[in-house]
C-alpha cells in the first residue's frame, strides 16, 4: 500500500481522503485549519514539512492557483522520497503546465487531476475525476481515483485535466443559473415548486444541478456542498482560458456577474445553490 500525504481537508478534502484511509493505505494528513482534520484515522502533521516526508504520493485538493503554487513550492523544497505528486484543486492549466515542469528538475512528476460532483460525490466516492500529465503517472494513480470516484478520464498532457474541468464549469454554470430560474419562475407564478421538480426532473430538463440543487433552492437551504466564492474563482479561470483563444462565453459571463453580485452582499461561504437569492430576493 502506497504511504500517502494528503494536503487539504476542507469540505470536498475530508470526504475524499477518508476513502483512501479506509482503503488501508498508511495516510498523513495536513490542513492549514487543524479543525478541519477532525474526525480522521490518520496521523496529523502539523506542517507541509512533516507531511510529505517519506511517503509515496502526495495529493492536495486546495483553494486558489495562489494555494497550489506556495504549497508546491514547500512540498518539492522539503519532500525527500521523490513522490509522485496529484493536484485535485480546480486550478489555473497554465500553473497546471508549470509545476509539471518544475517536478521533473526534482525528478518528479505531477498530474493535475480536479474533480466534479461536489461534496455529495466526495462521500459517495462518485466523483469525476479528469486527469492531465504522464500516462504512466496516470496509471500508476489510477487505483487512488478509483477509490474516490467512478469517472475517470485521462485527457492528455498536463494542463489538460484543468481544462476539461474549465469545460465542465461552463456547464455547470449555465445549468445551475437554468434551475434558480425554473423554481423562480414556478414560485413567482404560484405553483408548488416541489411538485414543478418531480414533473420536470424525468423529462428533457432532468440533471444534476436539478436532482441535487433544486430542492436545496426551494428549502433555501444554503449550506455550501460548494463554496460561491470558489466558484467565482472556477469562472474567472474559465474566462482567462477562453480569452486566450479568442472565444466569447456569454454564459458565463452572465452567470458570473450573478454570483459577483451575491459575493459582494456577504454570500461567498453559502453554497452555489444561493443563486436563486439573485432572483427571489
Amino acid at each position: 500500500m502506497e504511504k500517502i500525504a494528503w494536503i487539504g481537508t476542507g469540505v470536498m478534502g475530508h470526504a475524499m481522503v477518508s476513502h483512501l484511509i479506509k482503503a488501508g493505505h498508511p495516510v498523513k494528513v495536513y490542513n492549514r485549519s487543524l479543525e478541519k482534520t477532525a474526525g480522521l484515522d490518520a496521523q496529523v502533521c502539523l506542517s507541509i514539512e512533516d507531511v510529505v516526508g517519506d511517503v509515496d504520493v502526495v495529493i492536495t485538493m486546495l483553494g486558489y492557483p495562489k494555494d497550489v503554487e506556495e504549497v508546491y513550492a514547500k512540498i518539492f523544497q522539503h519532500q525527500n522520497t521523490k513522490p509522485l505528486c496529484i493536484d485535485m484543486t480546480t486550478s489555473a492549466p497554465q500553473l497546471a503546465k508549470q509545476l509539471a515542469l518544475k517536478a521533473e528538475t526534482y525528478g518528479m512528476q505531477v498530474l493535475d487531476a480536479p474533480v466534479s460532483g461536489g461534496d455529495i460525490g466526495a462521500k459517495n466516492a462518485s466523483l469525476a475525476i479528469m486527469v492531465g500529465g504522464n500516462e504512466d503517472a496516470f496509471v500508476k494513480a489510477l487505483p487512488l481515483f478509483e477509490k474516490m470516484g467512478k469517472t475517470i478520464t485521462y485527457c492528455g498532457a498536463s494542463g489538460n485535466g484543468q481544462h476539461c474541468k474549465m469545460a465542465n464549469q461552463i456547464v455547470v454554470a449555465g445549468n445551475v443559473a437554468a434551475v434558480a430560474e425554473s423554481m423562480s419562475y414556478a414560485i413567482k407564478q404560484g405553483l408548488d415548486p416541489k411538485l414543478v421538480l418531480k414533473a420536470i426532473s424525468g423529462g428533457a430538463a432532468g440533471s444534476w444541478q436539478l436532482t441535487n440543487n433544486g430542492p436545496k433552492m426551494i428549502e433555501r437551504d444554503e449550506k455550501p456542498g460548494f463554496y460561491i466564492h470558489h466558484f467565482v474563482k472556477d469562472l474567472l479561470l474559465v474566462l482567462s482560458e477562453a480569452e486566450r483563444v479568442d472565444l466569447e462565453l456569454p454564459v458565463v459571463s452572465e452567470v458570473l456577474s450573478s454570483y459577483q453580485t451575491l459575493v459582494d452582499k456577504g454570500d461567498a461561504l453559502k453554497g452555489t445553490q444561493a443563486l436563486i437569492k439573485h432572483y427571489l430576493d
